[in-house]
This record gives C-alpha cells, sequence and structure tokens, in this order.
C-alpha cells in the first residue's frame, strides 16, 4: 500500500472507473476515455477482418484449444486482473480488456464469427469474466472445458452445434 493520498474509500479501495472519470477532468474526461477504448478493440477488429481467411475444422479445434489453453496463463489472469481493476487511460483499459478476452475472441473467430449461439455463450462467459473475481475452482473447469471442445471440434466436427465449417 502506498501512502494515502485521501481517494480511498472506507474500505480502504480505490475509486472506481465512473469516479476517477469523474476526477480527471469532468465530462470531457468520460469521452475521450470512452473513445480511446472503443479505437483499441476498432482496432482489433480490423486487424481480425484483414487477416480473417476460412478455414477447416482442424484449424478452428486447434484455435479452440489454444484459447483454452490461454485461459490458464498467467498473462491471461494479469490481463484480467487488471481488467477488474481500478481505472487507466481508456487505451491502456482497453488493452488489458482485450487481453482477458483475447482467447474467448480467439473462439468466436474459429467458431466462425456469424454463429449467434457462440457469440451469445461467450459474451455471457466474457462478462462474468469481466464482473466476477477470478476462481480457480471455476476458471479451471470452465478452462478445461474450452480444450475439451477444441478435442471435439477436431474429432467430430458435426458434433459440435453451430459450428460452420468453411470448406478448405
Amino acid at each position: 500500500m502506498g501512502a494515502d493520498d485521501g481517494r480511498d474509500d472506507a474500505a480502504g479501495r480505490r475509486p472506481g472507473r465512473g469516479a476517477v472519470a469523474q476526477d480527471g477532468g469532468g465530462t470531457r474526461a468520460v469521452p475521450l476515455f470512452l473513445g480511446s477504448y472503443l479505437a483499441v478493440w476498432a482496432l482489433a477488429g480490423v486487424a481480425v477482418y484483414v487477416l480473417y481467411r476460412p478455414h477447416g475444422t482442424l484449424a478452428a479445434g486447434l484455435a479452440t484449444i489454444a484459447a483454452g489453453v490461454y485461459e490458464l496463463t498467467p498473462v491471461k489472469a494479469y490481463y484480467r486482473r487488471r481488467c477488474q481493476a481500478s481505472a487507466q487511460p481508456g487505451w491502456r483499459f482497453g488493452l488489458c480488456c482485450l487481453g482477458s478476452t483475447a482467447g474467448l475472441m480467439l473462439i468466436l473467430i474459429a467458431l466462425s464469427v456469424m454463429s449467434i449461439a457462440w457469440m451469445a455463450v461467450l459474451a455471457a462467459l466474457a462478462l462474468a469474466q469481466k464482473l466476477l473475481p477470478p476462481r480457480p475452482a471455476v476458471d479451471i473447469p470452465v478452462a478445461l472445458a474450452i480444450i475439451a471442445l477444441g478435442v471435439l471440434i477436431v474429432a467430430a466436427p458435426s458434433a459440435v452445434p453451430g459450428l460452420i465449417h468453411h470448406p478448405m
């Protein structure tokens, strides 16, 4: 703990994003924060759009397995903590949240970006990871389930509902 700057609440916690945005320049700070945060996600979206190529189920399965493994890494844990932590500049916050959900976004791309069912499942998982504290008793089985899904995609792609197959 650093020196008390008077910004902690009664429980010793730092203020959330909203309080920092208000303290940092009033209503002018909010559009700057949102704009830079959204710019990070827009750049990631453009990169995916430019680099995306139709792929087969082997690539989709391997990407899903890689995403499950990423969920177990210290890098993912770091970005998840940072994404949940007190405010940073919008671009830095965006990068932390992008790093926190990179594996889930990879699954979305691998399973086909047009699958509404997979979008809903992955959005719910990303939201839960954003709002809930990390818990190994939950996070490890989720990561293992993602890995198992990747193995299923490789072994029996027709058994995966909503998987859109792109012939190679």
